[in-house]
């Protein structure tokens, strides 16, 4: 049986959107697709990382084992090899939910 999630201090959850829900937030989609470095080094920026980490599948799984977010390593890696650019947008739009909520 393969472990899907850490324990830790946030309860098992999923991401906040789905990975395809580029609608509901259409200026991190825009940035995402015309600027899809600076994007990365958002992220990393927000995650106390160097920003040549934003854009690579491991930020996603710190991310996913830090707040307990249902997932695994191939599911990282299948969300960045199929569409990087949703599988980033995805990230940035769980991290700006959580900085509204107050729990970033």
């Amino acid at each position: 049986m393969a472990v899907t999630n850490q324990p830790g201090p946030y309860a098992p959850s999923e991401f906040q959107t789905g990975i395809l829900n580029c609608a509901s937030d259409c200026s991190t989609c825009c940035y995402g697709l015309w600027c899809y470095p600076c994007l990365g080094c958002s992220i990393a920026s927000d995650m106390d990382e160097c920003c040549l980490c934003g854009l690579q599948m491991a930020i996603r799984s710190v991310y996913r084992t830090k707040y307990n977010i249902n997932g695994s390593l191939c599911s990282d890696f299948m969300a960045y090899l199929c569409c990087p650019v949703c599988a980033t947008c995805q990230l940035k739009r769980d991290i700006e939910l959580r900085k509204e909520k107050g729990i970033f």
